[in-house]
C-alpha cells in the first residue's frame, strides 16, 4: 500500500487498463520513485490475471506486458523477466531470502542479520537455489534459531535504511 501521506489518484470516466492507471503513479512525483522500480516487473506479468490465469485482454484492450527494467533491460512479459532475473541469481536469491527471513522472524532484518542472509543464499547456490535450501537454511540461521534479547530491536526505519545501504553496496 501506499505512504499514508500519499492522496489517492483522481478517478477517471472511462476504464483505464493496468498500464494507464501505473503511468498516472509514474506522473505524479510523489508515487513516481516507487513506481518507476515496482511497476516494469508487475507490467510484464499482466498477462496473468488475479487469479493466476493467462489472459490476452484488460478491460476490451490487449495487454502490452513491455518495459524497462530500472537497470536499464527492456522486457517483453513473463519469459524477458525470468531470464533477466536468472542473469544474477544471487541478487534475486537474496531479495527473496530477506523477504523470507523477514517474514520467518516476525521483524525487519537489520545488518545483524545480514550475514545470515548471505550465509543462506552461498548454501542454496549449491544445490541450485532450491526453496526447500532457502527455507532449510532461514530456519537453521542463528536469528531464527536465537531471537535478539528484548528491547535490542531496531526500528523498522532505521533497518530498511541499513538494508538498503548493504544491498547499494552490492
Amino acid at each position: 500500500p501506499p505512504p499514508p501521506d500519499v492522496p489517492p489518484l483522481a478517478s477517471t470516466a472511462k476504464p483505464a487498463t493496468m498500464r494507464e492507471r501505473m503511468a498516472a503513479h509514474r506522473a505524479n512525483p510523489v508515487c513516481a520513485s516507487c513506481h518507476r522500480v515496482m511497476d516494469p516487473i508487475g507490467l510484464s506479468l499482466e498477462n496473468f490475471d488475479a487469479t493466476g490465469a493467462w489472459r490476452t485482454r484488460d478491460g476490451g484492450r490487449p495487454i502490452d506486458a513491455r518495459d524497462t527494467l530500472a537497470d536499464g533491460t527492456t522486457v517483453a512479459g513473463v519469459a524477458d523477466l525470468r531470464e533477466a532475473l536468472l542473469r544474477d541469481p544471487d541478487v534475486f536469491v537474496g531479495t527473496l531470502t530477506e523477504k523470507l527471513m523477514t517474514y520467518a522472524l516476525g521483524r525487519g532484518l537489520d545488518y545483524r542479520d545480514m550475514p545470515a542472509v548471505r550465509a543462506v543464499v552461498r548454501d542454496a547456490a549449491a544445490s541450485g537455489y532450491r526453496a526447500s535450501a532457502l527455507i532449510a537454511g532461514i530456519v537453521k540461521s542463528a536469528p531464527f534459531l536465537m531471537p535478539p534479547p528484548e528491547g535490542s530491536r531496531v526500528p523498522p526505519q532505521r533497518a530498511r535504511a541499513d538494508i538498503d545501504r548493504i544491498n547499494q553496496a552490492r
